[in-house]
């Protein structure tokens, strides 16, 4: 198993059942809510490069092509895509893994296999990972979350559509099973984008990817910075959506329905009274915005 991937680095002696973050190119990340997310993380920490995966087993290098550094005709070098797990604290010392890269293409049964043993000598204590995904939500109103879980605990503290239904998974899912295989737990915390603004940076939704892992882990992660980008970038959208009478119709529209939808709830929480999840959108919809979105990437 030790062949698919190396050690660039000693275990940390002192390490103490770190959390395991996953946030990998290639799947769906509307807003760049994940990719952002995990950039913000891994600026407020300082991490160190503990292992790298074997990319010629994992990745297809035409699909993902290395860059080339071309100097007045002549090639100095090449860039190559990196999947690495690194490892880092937070302002109180607790500790943090951050696997980051593009998605494997192939060999998702044995990637799987070898994140299960690592995880298991490093005692990982849960796993945890970031997505974003275009529904039908005004931005006008907080960012609300979905999860999937290993168990129902995990997936009613993030949140949850009341539904069931089907759609295509990423290598994330995958890492979810493996973990639920071996005892172990592990949630995806998917942010709610505004469809209309999937394919624009939405700092909003990073934020609140960043402050449900603070609650569900007790990281300390200073999120600020994201919360005021994201006012920022409300801000304009306001203004873009002013100045189009379809679309803000459109908006008027999506808070009519999640204030109706949040109504007929009456209010009710979650386990973690800190997340609404009041305004989650049918499982009908979410599978007709995912399938729309894959389509148009």
């Amino acid at each position: 198993m030790t062949a698919l991937y190396t050690w660039d680095s000693e275990i940390p002696k002192d390490l103490k059942d770190p959390v395991l973050i996953v946030a990998l190119d290639g799947w769906i990340d509307a807003g760049y809510g994940a990719a952002a997310a995990v950039g913000h993380l891994k600026a407020q920490i300082r991490t160190n490069r503990l292992i790298t995966f074997d990319i010629d087993e994992f990745i297809d290098q035409r699909a993902r092509r290395p860059v080339m550094r071309l100097i007045n005709g002549v090639n100095e070098s090449l860039k190559w895509p990196r999947l690495q797990i690194r490892h880092g604290r937070d302002s109180v010392g607790q500790d943090i893994l951050v696997m980051t890269g593009p998605e494997p293409d192939f060999r998702w049964h044995g990637f799987v296999a070898a994140v299960m043993e690592i995880s298991a000598r490093l005692n990982v204590r849960l796993c945890v990972g970031f997505g974003a995904f275009p529904a039908p939500a005004p931005h006008t109103r907080t960012v609300t979350l979905g999860s999937t879980a290993t168990t129902s605990e995990l997936a009613e503290r993030v949140g949850f559509v009341e539904a069931s239904f089907e759609i295509p998974a990423g290598m994330q899912a995958a890492l979810e099973r493996g973990f639920a295989d071996v005892g172990k737990p592990a949630v995806g915390i998917w942010a709610r984008v505004p469809h209309y603004v999937a394919t624009m940076p939405y700092p909003a939704a990073s934020a609140a990817v960043l402050d449900c892992l603070t609650r569900l882990t007790g990281l300390v992660i200073d999120t600020h910075e994201l919360h005021a980008s994201g006012q920022n970038a409300i801000a304009q959208i306001d203004q873009l959506v002013a100045n189009n009478p379809e679309h803000l119709e459109m908006v008027r529209n999506l808070e009519a329905q999640v204030d109706a939808e949040s109504a007929q709830r009456g209010g009710a929480r979650t386990a973690d009274e800190s997340f609404d999840t009041r305004n989650l959108p049918t499982g009908d919809e979410l599978a007709a915005e995912l399938e729309k979105y894959l389509r148009e990437q």
